[in-house]
């Protein structure tokens, strides 16, 4: 039974990947509002049925070709951290590298992207997808800091009574999950003040505001860092 559903997750995601990468493709080929569901749906060898079933516009699948293993590769990152790194740290180091380096491959579409109001608006809502792989990553990191304090008061806990194992977990994953949204949401404010600010197209096909999007990113998710801390504690 578990090796047919991770069959099945597996088809899911090569489906989704199949769309988005068309989607992409189609509308660098033709513009973006040259494309329809239908056209992205036959490029993928999919129903438009099965497309709403991965995406609710086009304008989604696309902007999902640029960031959908970005969010991914932010929990990654995070986790990888050692433990002996600030909650923090981890955190906004993951996301400003993550964010900033799109690679060349994608700057033509990010070109496209925000320069066209209704992807810029997918674009700035894509951060949402992050929360809760990075919610995972931050439970994790709490749940290996709070082992490590326990193995040094072992001694002194050592008859203590742990029937609030079951309790502080839950405590634990619902303040993994409430600094994830946190996060995700100052993520969303800073691309929107990038993308929507005045500027010009960079030779790497990004709009450039004024102000760079690291430190828009660190200026949004400063006022984070007393409660990631807090998290830790």
């Amino acid at each position: 039974m578990a090796r047919r559903t991770g069959l099945r997750e597996q088809k899911k995601q090569a489906t989704r990947k199949a769309l988005r990468e068309a989607a992409l493709r189609l509308a660098l080929e033709r513009g973006p509002d040259n494309v329809r569901v239908d056209d992205i749906a036959e490029a993928a060898g999919v129903s438009p049925r099965t497309y709403n079933n991965y995406f609710a516009s086009r304008e989604q699948a696309i902007v999902a070709a640029v960031t959908a293993e970005r969010e991914s590769r932010v929990a990654e990152a995070v986790a990888a951290r050692p433990p002996s790194v600030r909650l923090a740290d981890a955190v906004i180091d993951a996301i400003v590298e993550q964010y900033t380096d799109p690679g060349e491959e994608h700057a033509a579409a990010l070109l496209m992207i925000t320069t066209r109001p209704a992807l810029r608006e997918a674009f700035v809502d894509a951060p949402a997808s992050m929360e809760l792989p990075l919610a995972a990553a931050i439970a994790a990191r709490l749940a290996a800091r709070r082992e490590g304090g326990e193995a040094a008061d072992a001694a002194r806990d050592s008859g203590a009574d742990r029937d609030d194992a079951g309790s502080d977990d839950g405590d634990r994953e619902h303040t993994a999950r409430v600094l994830a949204a946190a996060v995700a949401a100052a993520v969303r404010v800073a691309i929107d003040r990038w993308v929507g600010r005045p500027g010009a197209a960079s030779a790497s096909g990004l709009v450039v505001p004024s102000g760079s999007l690291p430190g828009l990113l660190r200026a949004s998710l400063a006022p984070l860092v007393p409660a990631l801390d807090a998290a830790e504690r």
